[in-house]
């Protein structure tokens, strides 16, 4: 038994060491840091365990690069438009935009994220009509096709995805699909097989390296876009699954958001995949940068008048884009702020900011799911959402069916749609994207959606919350501690 006293003595030193390094080397927010100390210190091996496979820290990792040439151009052209910011000499097509010019300087300084003013936004809701748009897009491809998703299923709608991509590979259209390795775990070889043998390309984002464990599988890639041709691009919430078009019982009807987008927004959607690309893909199934892939717009394309920026993050950056970005957008709030979410975990910064929004007469009101397709989350949620009531904040169960949008509409002048949750995860440790729109007519189609949602919604008011059984209190109050790493 001597050898077991060892191996526990060894791992008790290992968890010191690595509880010791949570706290002095890692950079991480406090909240992160006491759930990893308590995971580290109370459960031992446990939690040795969950920290090898969860508590890589990739901040400080250069993942990401672009050649020399590409990295001039960029750095030419972000540099030119930060100036203009600066000096106040950008050429705004709306005026109402300046209101927002810190906000986009932010994005342009932190994020290498360009201002573009000559784009088109088609919004969808619903995942049959979402996906036969794509699909038929797909089927008029003349030169390539770009396909990012975090979860794809090997289903009547993957299928037929797959077949339609093989069928344009065939076609001689270059086609690349890429995929999360743990949103798409349940994926096999053989639904590539026809695809592969077709002429496609396909890739999987941080895979695993040893069968059945995935020392990176706390950072996931939730991006999901759509580049084709360089000329049409889609983001938003819906993955690839029978699910988001409403045909799994256990949820029903799926309400999510998502973007066709036209114009020069597209170029930065193929930037953000040609990075992931390159990152996931293999040497010689690398992306060089080609112009091909940067289209002019086409002259018989819609002209578009809707400024927009595209803001990615990920555990990577050196930065929280989300974090500053949803607080800078709190921040500039005048009358109202508009949020839809199926998960919110947020950080103390953003829920000061929502509480003092709504205490200085800012009508705030928050749409989160009934249903839970995650337990603890859904309790964390219930927590936080308690927590804004008593500021006066108004919150909405959505019981229509699952509600899986990811938006954000303020003063019905700037909206954001895309990945990423109001959760910490999204906010802190996923791969995410999103689409800033500084345009009213956008703004004002969102906010529909959002007073029509209402209808299928329960108002959840501090009365009723107040009433919660102890059995839900308590399971609020555990979630809540481990909310930071759920």
């Amino acid at each position: 038994m001597d050898w077991i006293s060892h191996m526990l003595t060894v791992l008790f030193v290992v968890n010191i060491l690595l509880a010791l390094t949570v706290v002095f080397l890692e950079r991480r927010n406090v909240a992160a840091t006491w759930s990893w100390l308590m995971v580290l210190l109370f459960i031992p091996i446990l939690g040795f365990l969950l920290y090898v496979m969860l508590g890589q820290n990739l901040s400080r990792r250069k993942l990401y690069k672009w050649n020399k040439r590409m990295q001039e151009r960029m750095q030419t052209v972000i540099g030119e438009q930060r100036q203009q910011l600066m000096d106040g000499t950008f050429p705004y097509i709306d005026p109402m935009v300046m209101e927002y010019r810190y906000l986009i300087y932010l994005n342009v300084a932190t994020n290498d994220s360009f201002l573009s003013q000559d784009n088109d936004v088609h919004i969808f809701t619903d995942g049959v009509e979402k996906f036969n748009d794509l699909i038929s897009r797909i089927e008029a491809a003349e030169h390539h096709i770009h396909m990012q998703y975090y979860i794809v299923k090997n289903d009547t709608l993957g299928q037929r995805i797959m077949e339609v991509l093989t069928r344009k590979a065939k076609q001689g259209v270059t086609v690349r699909f890429l995929y999360d390795d743990i949103g798409s775990r349940t994926l096999k070889d053989s639904f590539f097989k026809d695809f592969l043998l077709a002429g496609g390309h396909k890739a999987a984002f941080f895979p695993s390296r040893i069968p059945f464990l995935n020392y990176r599988v706390n950072y996931r890639n939730h991006r999901k876009l759509v580049i084709i041709d360089g000329q049409i691009g889609y983001i938003g919430g819906f993955n690839i699954g029978n699910e988001y078009l409403g045909l799994n019982p256990k949820f029903g009807y799926w309400r999510d958001t998502h973007l066709r987008l036209t114009g020069s927004v597209v170029r930065a959607l193929q930037s953000r995949f040609i990075l992931d690309w390159n990152l996931a893909s293999t040497s010689t199934e690398s992306l060089e940068v080609d112009v091909t892939y940067f289209p002019a717009i086409l002259e018989n394309a819609v002209q578009g008048r809707v400024p927009m920026q595209i803001v990615a993050s990920g555990p990577n950056e050196t930065w929280p884009h989300f974090v500053y970005t949803f607080l800078k957008l709190i921040h500039l709030a005048k009358s109202r702020i508009l949020l839809q979410t199926p998960y919110f975990i947020p950080e103390e910064s953003m829920l000061n900011a929502l509480r003092i929004a709504a205490l200085s007469g800012i009508d705030v009101r928050i749409m989160i799911p009934e249903k839970a397709d995650h337990l603890f989350v859904h309790w964390a949620s219930l927590y936080y959402v308690g927590e804004l009531l008593r500021a006066g904040v108004k919150c909405y169960l959505y019981d229509y069916g699952f509600l899986h949008a990811k938006t954000i509409i303020v003063d019905g002048k700037v909206a954001s749609v895309g990945t990423a949750n109001f959760d910490i995860r999204s906010l802190r440790l996923n791969f995410e994207t999103n689409a800033l729109m500084f345009h009213e007519e956008t703004a004002a189609k969102l906010e529909n959606t959002f007073w029509k949602d209402m209808d299928g919604c329960m108002e959840l008011t501090l009365e009723e919350y107040e009433k919660r059984s102890l059995r839900i209190r308590f399971l609020e109050s555990i979630s809540k501690l481990i909310s930071p790493i759920l």
